[in-house]
């Protein structure tokens, strides 16, 4: 097999690959054991017809078409491996040459362009230190902390005076369009400054006392007038605030299993130091990924680029035609940001030569299946219908490879050495390192019974 490769982009390629017959022969001769399967020939049993008689009996033609449809893209992933170019996306492939018959000594010549990873030489690891900033607590977040468990023991007491943002109304709604009422509500309790109803509603109940009125125009949000603009009747019935409990011996008693305030405080203390140490972890990796990065020139394929540029914007609730160049701009940041960290951390576990067992794939897929209430199996099984496997061991090999390039360097906070192990955890000794072909048999099995149990 011939292969050439033309750089038409920093990150995209194009491959010409010309096969020699005897590496093309073996696909013609499975599609014609494919073929003899599916047809019936006079004389000979199904699945036992001579090649010579399936070229005859559908075409050679046919039979080059299945070869090529099943040879190119394994011929293609031969072709990646021995040029070692990792891609990004799917290929475009363009058969230029087929041989015509048996005895036609054409070769089999095709192109594939694909977006790939750029090659970056990446820092050594070893004698790398990373400083980052300590993991302080101060009075202020733990106050933050007893103060948000106060409010979850607080009462709400009627007051007599207007209502301000955090008060909670009980009201009565009436909407009309053209002097019509078209949609009323009474009794309806409502928290000033949450902006959970309709727009202008905090504005409008905003200085109001029990039994005052007042009317504003907004848009309505739901309902068989949805979208349209309308008079807007508000009246209050009553003002509630809100009242926390006392900080004392007796609130650690009810909210908590300690007995007094002090013991309650030193467990909030507890809880937000552990905190600050997970936050000082990811301050902690997105050092190193900085550090990896540094100085590096790091180009973006433009196909996948745009791709998650039109994906980010959807899931940011922005309609990409209709975004603003602002809204462009900060989602196009943040997918670059996402590419070269992709990019970075696909190329530093490839360098550590990080292996991705079956039993990390399926543990990494459970773990998200959990996390959506979802069934592991069910979850897993749409994984691999979807096609979506390959993107989970790469997500695995990922992790695994961030995990242990931060275990190859050394990190300090103010100058002092910082142990991470806590949250990167230790070196696996006895891991059982299967392949990632072994993890994609075993789901791909698992997706076989699925089915099998569905046709049931």
């Amino acid at each position: 097999m011939k292969i050439s490769v033309r750089n038409l982009e920093p990150t995209k390629v194009k491959l010409t690959i010309t096969v020699d017959p005897e590496e093309f022969d073996p696909y013609l001769n499975e599609a014609r054991k494919e073929i003899g399967k599916q047809i019936n020939v006079p004389g000979f049993r199904k699945g036992h017809v001579p090649g010579k008689v399936i070229d005859t009996r559908v075409g050679f033609g046919a039979v080059a078409g299945e070869a090529v449809n099943q040879g190119v893209p394994e011929l293609y992933s031969k072709a990646l491996e021995e040029k070692k170019i990792r891609p990004m996306a799917q290929p475009e492939f363009d058969v230029q040459d087929v041989p015509a018959s048996a005895k036609d000594d054409t070769k089999l010549k095709f192109t594939a362009t694909v977006e790939r990873r750029p090659d970056i030489e990446l820092p050594e690891l070893d004698g790398m230190t990373i400083d980052v900033p300590a993991a302080a607590v101060t009075e202020e977040d733990i106050t933050k902390r007893l103060d948000s468990l106060r409010q979850r023991f607080a009462t709400l007491v009627g007051v007599d005076r207007p209502a301000a943002k955090g008060d909670y109304a009980n009201i009565d709604l009436d909407a009309q369009i053209d002097g019509k009422s078209v949609d009323s509500q009474e009794g309806v309790s409502y928290e000033l400054g949450s902006g959970t109803m309709l727009d202008g509603l905090d504005e409008a109940l905003e200085g109001l006392s029990a039994g005052e009125e007042t009317t504003f125009e907004g848009t309505l949000e739901a309902g068989e007038h949805e979208g349209e603009k309308a008079q807007i009747k508000v009246k209050v019935n009553s003002v509630k605030a809100e009242e926390l409990p006392e900080l004392d011996d007796d609130f650690a008693q009810e909210a908590s299993e300690y007995d007094t305030l002090d013991e309650l405080k030193a467990d909030v203390r507890k809880a937000a130091e552990q905190d600050a140490k997970g936050r000082q972890a990811t301050e902690a990796r997105d050092a190193f990924l900085a550090k990896l990065q540094d100085g590096l020139d790091i180009p973006v394929p433009k196909g996948v680029k745009a791709e998650l540029l039109e994906q980010q914007l959807k899931n940011n609730g922005v309609d990409a035609e209709k975004a603003t160049k602002e809204q462009k701009d900060e989602a196009e940041k943040e997918v670059e940001k996402e590419l070269r960290d992709q990019i970075v951390l696909d190329t530093l576990a490839e360098k550590l030569d990080v292996k991705v067992s079956q039993m990390d794939v399926t543990n990494f897929l459970a773990s998200i299946a959990q996390q959506y209430g979802m069934d592991p199996s069910a979850f897993i099984n749409a994984i691999v219908r979807n096609g979506q496997l390959g993107s989970a061991v790469q997500e695995v090999g990922r992790s695994k490879g961030m995990l242990a390039g931060m275990r190859a360097v050394s990190f300090t906070s103010d100058g002092q050495p910082l142990d991470l192990s806590e949250f990167l955890g230790d070196t696996p000794e006895n891991e059982e390192e299967e392949s990632v072909e072994a993890a994609s048999a075993a789901a791909a099995v698992a997706d076989e019974l699925s089915n099998d149990k569905d046709a049931e």
